[in-house]
């Protein structure tokens, strides 16, 4: 059955926005003397986990942390950093062949809209995507298939017309529960060897085009 949509997750992978924001936790717990452990950092699930990053950062600070003071502080840290940001490696490439070979793109995130919508747009990105489902329009977050679910509904396509790409393992799961195939591509902060369900691993979308990964998935 041949591929009609390629929905893609977002942070981490069409934009590599992991890294600014384990800087600014990393700044951040500098700030008081400490050290970040960056080994349990990142949530096995989508979705904001912002207010457990605070309650651990103020427990180590002890009883003067200042949260507003520290928020303050960290977004504007972050924000210099995601203004950087482009794409992440052959993105662009995918994109524009999607283009070429009439396939519908669309973005299924844990993530609020506004956040996807904005970093889309100051990257000139966001007329490149048919449609988004986002975390703040589904009850739970990755690995609960609702985004991606929504995302269907909303191309009027069946799974088995459409492929995910990943960066994260949580990612993988709620694509599958939806009925997709995905492919995955692990972002910086995440161990290849954690996609083993994938259907198709690839370093980078610089790796292979779009084309060549339709047809490796047959």
């Amino acid at each position: 059955m041949a591929v009609e949509a390629v929905i893609f997750d977002f942070d981490g992978l069409l934009m590599d926005t992991e890294s600014p924001m384990l800087d600014s936790w990393r700044n951040e717990w500098r700030q008081h003397g400490l050290d970040l452990d960056v080994d349990t950092f990142f949530a096995d699930h989508g979705g904001d986990v912002t207010p457990e990053r605070y309650a651990r950062l103020a427990r180590a600070v002890g009883p003067d942390f200042d949260q507003a003071a520290s928020h303050a502080r960290r977004i504007a840290y972050r924000d210099r950093l995601l203004a950087t940001l482009g794409l992440a490696p052959g993105i662009a490439g995918w994109l524009d062949q999607a283009q070429e070979l009439g396939i519908r793109l669309a973005v299924a995130s844990s993530s609020p809209g506004s956040w996807v919508r904005g970093l889309l747009a100051g990257v000139h990105c966001l007329d490149r995507f048919e449609l988004m489902a986002c975390g703040d329009e589904v009850s739970q977050p990755k690995p609960d298939p609702g985004v991606y679910l929504l995302a269907l509904e909303r191309l009027g396509l069946p799974a088995a017309r459409v492929i995910a790409v990943e960066d994260a393992p949580h990612g993988v799961a709620a694509a599958q529960a939806a009925g997709m195939r995905c492919v995955a591509i692990p972002n910086r902060h995440a161990s290849p060897a954690r996609f083993a369900a994938a259907d198709l691993l690839l370093t980078s979308a610089a790796e292979a085009g779009l084309e060549q990964v339709l047809a490796r998935l047959g």
